[in-house]
């Protein structure tokens, strides 16, 4: 009996490792590596310094970038809510067969690379581009609108890559949804916004929650579409740790600028997501 109950825990072993090899043990490594001192003339030294943190606290234009990356991340999971909510609960309430033919819709973007996407957006948000050429042709704009090197080309990108999370999310809450409280509610009087409002939202919450989660974490961390969409002006945590790795050669900031941001992107995370919960207990109570 005593093999048996301890059966689970050996068959989680593999993963374990696993995440402890490519994971945790990476993150160790990381998070020394930025105590480290760094010298333009002799590269990474040894000791122990807080400098790399003292900098990145101290300097202006990583708080100008953590707070773009941060704002990013937010607008790209408002934008992804207000998508893939309605898509959801549309997509729930569709037939087997147009469901199933939905969902490969859905999910396609899935399918194909991050920067073969990113640059079929490039073609169209640029100056000459399908959107700008459209609109002048009917005569919305009469000059191009910036969309390519601009905040709002890179939620366009990020927004496209990272619905589909969302509408797993709260597709996958949909499916616990008992459809007998809604005849109830409706054979009680209640409209179809307040079956909504009242049913509906607070059964779907933690999907929606769980892609909010998983929508802004990404959104923090994504390089490929920011990089080529946003440019080297418009950079954010992932562009600069990028460049301090690779172009400047200072890995010990570049480890700092790693961990600060995991740290941050988790502690927004998850204290967003327990002030919601707490908010609409107090709302649907």
């Amino acid at each position: 009996m005593k093999g048996q109950a301890a059966l689970p825990y050996w068959l989680a072993g593999p993963g374990v490792l696993l995440a402890l090899a490519f994971v945790a043990i990476p993150l160790v490594l990381t998070f020394g590596l930025s105590f480290s001192p760094f010298s333009d003339q002799t590269g990474i030294g040894e000791g122990f310094t807080l400098s790399n943190y003292g900098q990145i606290v101290s300097d202006d234009y990583f708080h100008e970038i953590f707070l773009r990356t941060i704002g990013l991340a937010a607008a790209v999971t408002v934008v992804s809510l207000l998508i893939g909510v309605p898509e959801a609960y549309v997509l729930s309430r569709l037939k087997p067969t147009m469901r199933a033919i939905s969902l490969v819709i859905v999910l396609g973007p899935l399918l194909i690379s991050v920067i073969v996407r990113t640059l079929g957006w490039t073609i169209l948000l640029g100056n000459d581009g399908v959107i700008n050429n459209a609109l002048m042709a009917i005569g919305i704009i009469s000059q191009p609108l910036r969309l390519m090197y601009s905040f709002t080309g890179m939620v366009i990108g990020l927004v496209h890559v990272l619905v589909p999370f969302m509408v797993l999310s709260v597709w996958t809450s949909l499916q616990k949804l008992d459809p007998a409280t809604e005849q109830a509610a409706a054979s009680l009087g209640a409209g179809s916004s307040t079956i909504l409002w009242r049913i509906v939202l607070p059964q779907v919450l933690p999907g929606m929650l769980s892609g909010g989660l998983i929508v802004f974490a990404m959104s923090a961390s994504a390089f490929a579409t920011p990089a080529i969409i946003g440019g080297r002006r418009l950079k954010i945590v992932p562009t600069a740790i990028y460049d301090e790795f690779l172009s400047y050669l200072n890995w010990p900031l570049g480890a700092a600028l790693a961990f600060i941001l995991l740290v941050f992107v988790l502690a927004v995370s998850l204290g967003a997501n327990r002030y919601i919960e707490r908010r609409f207990r107090q709302v649907f109570q």
